[in-house]
């Protein structure tokens, strides 16, 4: 269970050996009433490009999203992915791998006849989940919460998970934390230090292995977690990003420059008149 972390720090500066890991929803971009109508920061996808490339590709997007939505949104880049909490994953050669989905039409039969009766209910179907977003109507939650939990009551290859104004439910034993283990084990993550950016309970997972692995777990917004680190917003993950880029190519650059004199033609000493 996530703690109180009231003493929480900024966090460090990114290192070259890291691992970089980012939840999407909350954290790259700022949540909207809907999943569609998230708006991308105009330089997003080019500072996306250049850490991916400063980190040798160590650079991953896990998010409860699925990867075709993620490759929509930060297009023309397909980085390596985690999608629906893992239930997706495409490593950096760009191979897809993808959790068997479970019978969901008696959960989704549930989640649409909700929704038809309660307005701003948002049923979303993905892959291998079914998530119930209320955020337009937030006085449902205990209505949305109770009728998703009588759904899964006996099937016990499916959990439900709450996130944000939302109820989804998934298959049991996938999360997070599992995705970026398995990433951590393949090129290029292998050897590197881990740092994961989230601001949902469903990061927390993530929080629990970066942590114990000696890397950096960064809470974005408010609210309790495991995190160690914590930057207040979308924003605020946006300027560390830019920080950290900077900061990155700024040894290639004084390098360079040292090349560049020393590769410039020296003057001959004048001779004195």
């Amino acid at each position: 269970m996530p703690k109180s972390t009231s003493n929480m720090q900024l966090p460090p500066p990114l290192g070259r050996d890291a691992a970089l890991f980012l939840d999407f929803d909350g954290t790259l971009v700022g949540l909207a009433p809907t999943p569609e109508a998230i708006e991308i920061p105009p330089a997003l996808v080019s500072l996306l490009s250049d850490l991916s490339d400063q980190l040798g590709g160590a650079l991953a997007v896990v998010s409860g999203r699925q990867i075709d939505s993620i490759d929509r949104f930060l297009a023309p880049l397909r980085l390596p992915a985690a999608g629906e909490h893992g239930v997706q994953r495409r490593d950096a050669t760009g191979h897809t791998q993808e959790q068997r989905a479970p019978d969901l039409a008696p959960i989704l039969e549930i989640a649409n006849e909700l929704a038809r009766v309660h307005e701003g209910l948002l049923v979303e179907r993905k892959h291998a989940a079914i998530a119930l977003h209320y955020r337009l109507a937030p006085q449902l939650e205990a209505v949305c919460q109770d009728a998703m939990s009588r759904a899964i009551a006996n099937n016990p290859q499916l959990e439900l998970m709450h996130g944000k104004f939302v109820f989804e439910v998934k298959p049991a034993g996938v999360n997070k934390g599992i995705a970026i283990d398995a990433f951590m084990t393949e090129a290029p993550f292998a050897g590197r230090t881990p740092v994961f950016l989230g601001d949902d309970t469903t990061d927390e997972s993530g929080f629990s292995v970066v942590q114990p692995r000696g890397g950096i777990a960064v809470k974005v917004g408010s609210g309790p977690s495991l995190a160690l680190h914590r930057l207040e917003s979308p924003r605020a993950v946006y300027e560390w990003l830019v920080q950290a880029r900077d900061l990155l190519a700024a040894p290639k650059a004084e390098a360079a420059n040292t090349k560049a004199d020393a590769d410039a033609p020296q003057e001959s000493p004048r001779s004195p008149e």
